[in-house]
């Protein structure tokens, strides 16, 4: 297939199971990569990442890193947000001071 193709998700899951269930029938998965690879039309090194990715996604921890990733994000975002409120609550709390100095005081 041509550089750039899109791979349908049936071929990409099909390929991979073929990948998987074979590994006994070669002699190191490398060689499953490229033997199937070529058979389904598509890069060894194409193969070989769906084969991780699809390794990775039935790891638990790998699925606790990605939520994990995504919380710190949020929560980075929330402190963000949180300090530039905070400085502008310092100015403008700074500004309304120098203005109380700055008015005269009743004399009764």
């Amino acid at each position: 297939m041509a550089r750039g193709t899109r791979y349908s998700s049936e071929v990409k899951e099909r390929a991979v199971r073929l990948v998987l269930d074979s590994l006994d029938d070669y002699p190191s998965k490398w060689a499953a990569i490229r033997s199937i690879a070529e058979k389904v039309g598509c890069g060894p090194e194409t193969l070989r990442k769906w084969v991780r990715k699809a390794e990775d996604a039935d790891k638990p921890e790998v699925q606790r890193t990605e939520a994990d990733k995504a919380r710190i994000k949020e929560l980075e975002r929330e402190v963000f947000e949180l300090q530039r409120a905070n400085e502008i609550l310092r100015k403008a709390s700074a500004f309304f001071a120098q203005a109380e100095l700055d008015r005269p005081s009743k004399k009764w």
